[in-house]
């Protein structure tokens, strides 16, 4: 699973070939959540509310990323790697 992200002890990954709808998966210490990126929201998994806050800050920021690493992951192309939160 590429990693394209990391901050905060947060990591942001994307499988290739993976299944709709477009999401990501975020860990943080021993929790892990997959997250839609459309509007960032939580669909499997959960993470505690500091890190729940930090991942849904960055997605927010950095959609069109997240879209256009999803396409590439679907065209088995490289991930891009997306720039961390501050």
């Amino acid at each position: 699973m590429p990693r394209i992200s990391e901050f905060f002890g947060i990591v942001i990954s994307m499988y290739y070939g993976d299944h709709h709808p477009p999401h990501f998966h975020a860990r943080y210490g021993e929790h892990e959540a997959v997250v839609a990126m459309g509007t960032p929201m939580v669909l499997h998994g959960k993470l505690p509310a500091r890190g729940l806050r930090l991942v849904m800050e960055w997605a927010a920021l950095h959609r069109t990323e997240l879209v256009s690493n999803w396409e590439n992951a679907r065209l088995g192309r490289p991930l891009r790697p997306i720039p961390p939160l501050d």
